[in-house]
């Protein structure tokens, strides 16, 4: 049994991820049918080590029905089997993600990892470093299904770029790689979508919160999180009052 959260949320991302790329690559399935067989395969092999290593902890997954029990536990698994589940069923796609994080009260997430099976890499808060990578323009990740309206003006008053991607923990972890500089959305997410990310984002030194610059809440009766902002620390203050003027 392994006695370190951040170390378990990390052991179990991977385990995860091994799975889902195993079921990819041999399980003749694409599309949507790959992406129900890997969220259900991934949920219960979360949900099957979770109760052996923190069997007196409550979860909340997208992919399990919800229990009014977590709202009075001290601590709470917040975990995404599959994020991204679109990309994950499209062959050559690698931004799709494994998110698993603990939520403690009165602490909020307190350990969190985000796996990247495609990318061969697992993302810790108690390990995770950001990087910096100077380019000659800023890069703004956003979704590339549902981009929100106030992304354009807000990368044009930084002369930045918008970059479309799956996944917010691939997103997410583009920018602790540095190979991006925010992430912006709105538009709708669930507390899966952001937990593990957040947590690991903001182990690593970066800013995370709404883009009110409010703090994200976890373990809520009602599990949904509107907007997220993740960025260089250097950048906040600037896209805050940017995303404000452009709303």
């Amino acid at each position: 049994m392994i006695s370190h959260d951040a170390r378990l949320a990390a052991d179990l991302a991977g385990q995860a991820g091994d799975l889902l790329l195993t079921l990819r690559q041999a399980s003749g399935l694409a599309g949507k049918d790959l992406g129900k067989r890997g969220d259900a395969a991934s949920n219960s092999l979360l949900l099957r080590e979770l109760a052996e290593n923190r069997p007196g902890d409550a979860v909340l997954s997208e992919e399990s029905a919800d229990s009014p029990a977590r709202l009075t536990a001290d601590r709470v698994w917040i975990i995404d089997p599959l994020d991204g589940t679109r990309e994950y069923g499209m062959s050559g796609r690698d931004d799709w993600a494994v998110h698993v994080a603990l939520w403690e009260r009165g602490a909020g997430i307190t350990a969190a990892a985000v796996a990247q099976p495609a990318l061969d890499i697992v993302y810790a808060s108690d390990t995770v470093r950001a990087a910096v990578r100077p380019r000659p323009q800023l890069r703004f990740l956003v979704s590339d299904s549902r981009p929100p309206e106030w992304a354009e003006p807000v990368a044009a008053s930084f002369g930045a770029r918008l970059v479309p991607m799956g996944s917010a923990g691939a997103k997410a972890m583009a920018v602790v790689r540095g190979d991006a500089d925010a992430y912006l959305h709105g538009g709708g997410q669930w507390e899966w979508d952001s937990a593990a990310p957040v947590g690991v984002v903001k182990a690593a030194g970066l800013h995370a919160s709404r883009i009110d610059g409010s703090r994200l809440e976890y373990n809520s009766a009602h599990p949904y999180l509107p907007d997220l902002l993740i960025c260089r620390r250097d950048l906040t203050v600037r896209l805050l009052k940017a995303i404000s003027a452009a709303n």
